[in-house]
């Protein structure tokens, strides 16, 4: 009988032992609900079975990839509701957009979302795990897979295998339903306690916990503006024709590559001009506030905003709150005695709003500069006085933050929150994160601009995501505009750079399970070349060959 050992404590299983069983065995030692196990160095879902042996450790839905675990297999269980409800020939209409908060919002094609059919699917949602039906996974050979999708409607995953390299291909079956996941799944239904099914706009929420409390259902507030810009890049998708990667993949091997990416950066341009322009309408504006998380663009587009309100005749200058540092000994430090950078103390934010005040009342003012060597703010004589046509235009993550300009009056600011809002999919029911595109964004870019390794970007990315939702998600909603940075087709030319970094990382590392699933994840990508982008492009920010300095 193999012998497994757990937490250093060796016990023999039978070999058909599934990992479900052990889990349940050793469930009360911890807080959150068992998704899955690393067995001998690799992750193992819950149905798989002990056959050899091995150490083993458990994730929970608190760890991140239990978390993912989870909302996939809800989602699998949302379609398989939808299905039930609709029947069979609406089994692949439904659609999962993009997340809201901790919601997951989804469309049905052809099918007015009601009230009535809103509680239908709840309540077989409810059944469905109340009757714990199995989840099963079987590997299937790609042309066999393709006829069972075929059957089913699914012509975007069709769209999607017709550019995979495997000859075989991950199946996982609920009931009568055949789906494919990109990632781990659950091994039965019975797992998902918490959940709740809304209609939201024409669409529906399917709302689940989140990674920081996997026991407890919170509903997020309205992010209207959020949506609403959500909402607009897929409409630019769908104008283009390319509302997953296999329509991208299908564009670029078409040879249409050239053609998809000036439209694109043209709808970019147009969405920055209208920004423009209500800026210069509203006459009493000194102040541009640009905040967004990590890898956003930041940069790039407070450039070419800058462009186009010169064509208005303003003067923009760009300033960055990272100037207001306070000194290095007076940063204020995490748990660990580390320094947090990213906390609104980690500013003068008392000198700032003086500068500014003083700046709107036609006052010359001296700027300080931070020199990140020294750690100290040093003054070297860059005075400023506005105008009647200048502008600031000021970068910086606490832009949105109230707090940070206090003393301004608010007619004076205009708040612009920027993001990479990735509305691409890989298919249907495998949307791409966010996070994802602005990790690998920030990846490449950390590699080029100051040589550090994709282990190093992903090690410190729980930081920095923590940082954005204690300093900029919370303020988001209270921007005058959003600016969505997503590119449709970046993945496509991040992909050639991003992958070297990735495969530099050792299957030792606790950053690999992270590596190995971003690796495969930009497999389903054909490259593009770089050599196509406008120098001006948001995406050079990242690969290199920008205009600006960035």
């Amino acid at each position: 009988m193999p012998i497994v050992t757990i937490n250093g404590v060796q016990k023999e299983y039978e070999k058909a032992t599934t990992f479900e069983e052990i889990a349940k065995e050793y469930q009360k030692d911890y807080p959150h609900r068992i998704a899955a196990v690393i067995y001998n160095g690799k992750i193992r879902e819950l149905m798989k079975t002990v056959k050899k042996d091995g150490t083993l450790s458990f994730i929970t839905f608190a760890d991140n990839i239990g978390h993912k675990t989870m909302a996939r297999t809800a989602v699998m269980i949302l379609i398989k509701a939808v299905r039930d409800v609709l029947g069979d020939k609406n089994q692949s209409k439904i659609r999962v957009e993009f997340t809201i908060g901790n919601g997951y919002f989804c469309t049905l094609h052809g099918v007015e979302v009601t009230d009535e059919l809103i509680e239908k699917f709840s309540v077989r949602f409810r059944e469905l795990v109340e009757e714990a039906l199995p989840i099963t996974k079987k590997v299937y050979p790609l042309d066999e897979a393709i006829e069972i999708f075929k059957k089913q409607g699914m012509t975007d995953k069709v769209a999607l295998l017709k550019y995979r390299r495997s000859s075989e291909i991950n199946i996982y079956k609920l009931g009568d339903l055949y789906d494919y996941f990109y990632g781990y799944m659950l091994p039965n239904t019975s797992y998902i306690e918490q959940f709740k099914i809304d209609k939201y706009h024409d669409g529906i929420m399917l709302t689940l916990p989140t990674k920081k409390a996997p026991e407890q259902l919170i509903v997020s507030e309205p992010r209207e503006k959020l949506f609403e810009t959500m909402m607009l890049a897929s409409d630019w998708g769908s104008m283009m024709g390319i509302s997953n990667v296999g329509d991208l993949n299908n564009m670029i091997c078409e040879g249409r590559i050239n053609e998809m990416i000036l439209v694109q950066e043209a709808l970019q341009e147009s969405r920055i001009a209208d920004i423009a322009r209500h800026i210069f309408k509203r006459i009493d504006v000194k102040f541009v506030m640009i905040a967004g998380p990590s890898s956003s663009g930041k940069t790039s587009f407070a450039n070419r905003l800058s462009i186009q309100l010169r064509t208005y005749g303003l003067v923009p200058h760009p300033i960055s709150l990272d100037n207001y540092f306070v000194n290095r000994e007076d940063t204020p430090l995490n748990e660990d005695g580390s320094y947090n950078f990213e906390c609104l103390e980690a500013l003068d934010v008392e000198q700032f709003n003086k500068d500014m005040k003083k700046l709107l009342n036609g006052e010359r003012v001296e700027l300080p500069e931070f020199n990140f060597i020294t750690g100290k703010r040093e003054m070297n004589g860059n005075f400023m006085q506005l105008g009647k046509n200048d502008v600031l235009v000021i970068e910086g993550i606490h832009g949105l933050n109230e707090k940070m300009s206090y003393a301004l009056p608010s007619e004076s600011k205009f708040k612009i929150y920027i993001s990479c809002l990735t509305t691409l999919s890989i298919d249907d029911h495998n949307r791409i994160a966010t996070a994802d595109g602005r990790l690998l964004r920030r990846m490449v870019r950390d590699a080029r601009t100051r040589g550090a390794s994709a282990k190093k970007t992903i090690s410190m990315w729980g930081s920095v995501r923590a940082g954005e939702e204690a300093n900029i998600f919370p303020f988001q909603e209270e921007a005058d505009e959003m600016f969505n940075s997503a590119q449709i087709y970046e993945l496509a030319v991040i992909k050639q750079y991003a992958e070297p970094l990735l495969f530099n990382i050792g299957k030792d590392e606790p950053e690999y399970y992270e590596a190995k699933r971003l690796l495969k994840f930009l497999d389903y990508f054909v490259s593009v070349d770089s050599s196509f982008l406008p120098r001006n492009s948001i995406c050079r920010e990242f690969v290199g060959g920008s205009c600006f300095k960035v």
